[in-house]
């Protein structure tokens, strides 16, 4: 925050009030500084203190994840309900939706004459499948980006299926089913779930953390000098009988150039939507059309394009680009914001339904309860996989 204070361009002028006592939540919701609790960090322990927040009748914006097991899972259950009972918005942090091709995919995903039917699908083809590829060490403003020695204790953090998998659980009812609440106790089912670790030496976790020598808490946990990190998973599971399956991955470095990236397909009956991120896409995410059958590609081309069309009048200078087997929507670069404005999005939206709670859509409530219901399950099943 001070350095960003100190920046010669746009410096920031953040005031900070520190309280580093071990009563600071329990200050805070006697002393009431503001009307809005803003949470993240710790994932342990992070749902007592939004249920603490809002019985104290609070707002609540807080990041992902809520819960990062099953046994907390009812706290969840109850503070959606106070706080839809209170009048009070509790939100959480879904940066994903914002993303230009995310919203661009799921648009062609409701469109029969470009895609087709999407889904059933199967546990080995779902219909949907989503894959994000994150990095563990990373430079910011020049310097290590430093995590705290307890990001990787996965009792405090989370593992994959509970933390990152998060976005891309979330991405697939809001893809599938938009403004449609998922009963979790009747239309979502896990079906499997795998994990496995992220080996980790005693000079990359020093590296990570910045520390001269690694806290006895994490030190202990070390085998031969290494880290087994269960930084990595994959789940597969059915919302209203359509398959999908999601993939989280944390390596240590990206390699040269490259950086965090997210995959996505959307089967259909006509075409599959693929979000593509890699070196061919000079690692900026892609959004393609790849017709199923060669005879229905001029159908899907001439779909496609009326579809791109009506969209550019909302977002104008998307077009399409004709590339043989495949057909890429063209984005222009001004809708290619990046993930830190995603967070000003979200909270906007907040805002909007701080001003008037009964605005937060119905949905909202029914399909968090749905995503954290897969993300603590698929944890607990894949600690079962040997």
């Amino acid at each position: 925050v001070s350095a960003f204070n100190r920046r010669a361009e746009s410096p920031t002028s953040w005031r900070l009030e520190v309280h580093t006592g071990d009563d600071f939540l329990e200050r805070m919701l006697r002393e009431k500084p503001g009307n809005v609790v803003v949470l993240s960090g710790r994932n342990r322990g992070k749902i007592d203190r939004i249920l603490a927040s809002v019985e104290a009748g609070l707002d609540v914006l807080a990041d992902k994840p809520w819960v990062i097991t099953a046994a907390d899972f009812p706290k969840l259950e109850r503070a959606l309900s106070l706080a839809e009972a209170k009048g009070k918005v509790a939100y959480d942090v879904m940066t994903e939706r914002s993303e230009i091709t995310t919203i661009l995919q799921k648009e062609l995903a409701l469109d029969p004459a470009v895609t087709g039917k999407v889904g059933p699908g199967t546990q080995a083809e779902p219909a949907i499948e989503m894959e994000s590829v994150h990095h563990l060490m990373k430079m910011v403003a020049g310097s290590v980006n430093l995590r705290p020695a307890w990001f990787f204790d996965t009792a405090e953090q989370g593992e994959a299926l509970a933390d990152v998998a998060t976005h891309l659980v979330d991405l697939v009812p809001w893809t599938l089913f938009p403004g449609q609440p998922i009963d979790y106790r009747t239309e979502v089912g896990v079906l499997a779930a795998k994990r496995w670790p992220t080996v980790l030496d005693e000079a990359q976790l020093l590296r990570l953390t910045g520390e001269k020598a690694l806290p006895q808490a994490l030190a202990s946990r070390l085998q031969g000098g290494k880290l087994d990190y269960f930084a990595n998973g994959e789940a597969s599971f059915t919302v209203r009988g359509v398959h999908a399956r999601v993939k989280v991955l944390w390596n240590y470095e990206a390699p040269a150039g490259a950086g965090d990236t997210h995959v996505a397909f959307v089967r259909g009956s006509r075409a599959r939507l693929e979000i593509l991120q890699g070196a061919e896409q000079k690692w900026r995410p892609e959004l393609y059309v790849v017709p199923h059958r060669p005879a229905d590609a001029p159908a899907v081309k001439a779909a496609l394009e009326q579809r791109v069309a009506e969209l550019a009048k909302a977002r104008p200078g998307l077009s399409v680009e004709d590339e043989g087997a495949r057909f890429r929507v063209d984005i222009p670069d001004r809708y290619r914001v990046g993930h830190e404005p995603h967070f000003a999005e979200v909270t906007a939206r907040f805002l909007g339904y701080l001003k008037d709670p009964a605005s937060l859509p119905k949905w909202e409530k029914a399909n968090m309860l749905a995503k954290y219901w897969i993300t603590t399950k698929a944890v607990e099943m894949s600690r079962l996989d040997p």
